[in-house]
């Protein structure tokens, strides 16, 4: 019992860094009217600065991946927090646009390492029926630096200046390194994966169909995860009419539904797998429930008051992240543990590259037709990601 409490500890120690991850990146949404209007720069330019950012990070996120892999865990995490870190720090010290674009894509670059290495940590710290409650508990951490953000930075920023928001956030990373490895020398990892060494070449990887159809269903079902963590109060101002400051008062409760929807999801999985499941079939299970039960996200926009369209993008969260945590779980125990990085890290590029195609093409579809058709593709894509995951499931 001491044993399995300590691994939840590290895991937790973990979780922290998946909160400066997010804080990191966030910041720049909560400071970047003061970083306009001191660098003079167009709302086109500041598409600029977030697409160095999603470039880098999407295409820098299976290299990522595979050098976890081989540098070990501790290292790899170290270096990507480091590297992160640092940006973060250096966007306080820019004076213009190309050098906050530099900085930014310096983010990308070491934050792209960050949900691989989460991976590797479940697959190392958690039994394989924990695993998915373990993604969860990370998500949880995502969604707290992305809601500590704008708290922080605008904090900062008011009594010192913007510039002290980013210096601030990036040492905090820079202390977490020595604290994660104190930790790591300190609690081992689970006896069933104790060294995780086992590796299959990256080519081999890339031969297997399973890796192309969990890719595939991530693109195609995770639409729904980037709808409403990117365009919900977009949503609730044109559709209802509500101004910024009303939006608020409803923005708040998908991310609730987030954390809910991976807490329930994870724990569903497990109690399948303890009821005799083997646990990448009951991950599947979840997701193709989840899949089916997306298709709700359609009637967001035919709601007639901006309470009732807040619960159906409230449900819509709910199944997405249930979803996701039993999806970025499988690749750990469908391939060797030595991989486990480079798994995830296909699935966290995948996630990139599908929300840039997605925001534009979403962004074109409500400025002509409303959010109708968007919630309507939204909501059928995840069942296409179902079959998909179904159709390439291989034997277990």
């Amino acid at each position: 019992m001491h044993s399995i409490r300590l691994r939840w500890v590290a895991l937790a120690i973990f979780v922290i860094a998946s909160s400066l991850n997010y804080l990191d990146r966030q910041v720049l949404a909560t400071v970047a009217p003061l970083i306009g209007a001191e660098f003079r720069l167009t709302n086109q330019d500041y598409g600029y600065v977030l697409a160095a950012f999603s470039i880098v990070y999407t295409a820098a996120a299976p290299a990522a991946g595979w050098l976890i892999d081989r540098l070990g865990l501790n290292r790899g995490i170290s270096f990507s927090v480091a590297v992160w870190s640092l940006a973060g720090v250096a966007t306080g010290a820019v004076t213009n646009l190309t050098g906050l674009l530099a900085a930014r894509a310096g983010l990308g670059l070491g934050e792209a390492g960050g949900i691989p290495a989460t991976g590797k940590a479940l697959r190392l710290y958690l039994l394989p029926r924990e695993r998915a409650f373990g993604n969860a508990i990370s998500q949880l951490g995502l969604s707290v630096g992305a809601m500590l953000a704008p708290v922080v930075a605008t904090a900062l920023a008011m009594h010192y200046g913007w510039r002290s928001a980013f210096v601030v956030t990036g040492l905090c990373g820079l202390l977490w390194i020595p604290l994660w490895n104190w930790t790591a020398q300190r609690i081992p990892p689970a006896k069933e994966d104790a060294s995780g060494a086992d590796r299959a070449a990256v080519g081999a990887l890339l031969r297997d169909r399973r890796l192309w159809g969990l890719v595939v269903a991530n693109i195609l079902g995770m639409t729904c995860y980037t709808l409403w963590t990117n365009w919900t109060t977009i949503f609730l101002v044109r559709e209802h009419h509500l101004t910024v400051a009303q939006a608020v008062w409803f923005a708040w409760a998908p991310p609730v539904a987030f954390n809910l929807g991976g807490l329930l999801g994870g724990v569903l999985s497990w109690r399948l797998v303890v009821r005799g499941m083997a646990p990448n079939p009951a991950r599947r299970r979840v997701c193709y429930i989840g899949a089916v039960l997306l298709l709700v996200t359609a009637l967001a926009p035919r709601m007639h008051s901006a309470a009732a369209a807040t619960a159906i993008i409230c449900l819509s969260a709910f199944f997405s992240s249930a979803y996701s945590v039993n999806l970025y779980s499988i690749p750990l125990d469908a391939f060797p543990g030595g991989n486990a990085a480079f798994g995830v890290a296909c699935l966290t590029a995948a996630y990139g590259a599908m929300q840039t195609v997605f925001s534009p093409v979403a962004g074109g579809l409500i400025d002509a037709y409303g959010f109708t058709p968007v919630c309507l593709i939204a909501a059928i894509l995840p069942a296409g990601g179902a079959l998909t995951l179904f159709a390439t499931r291989g034997a277990e």
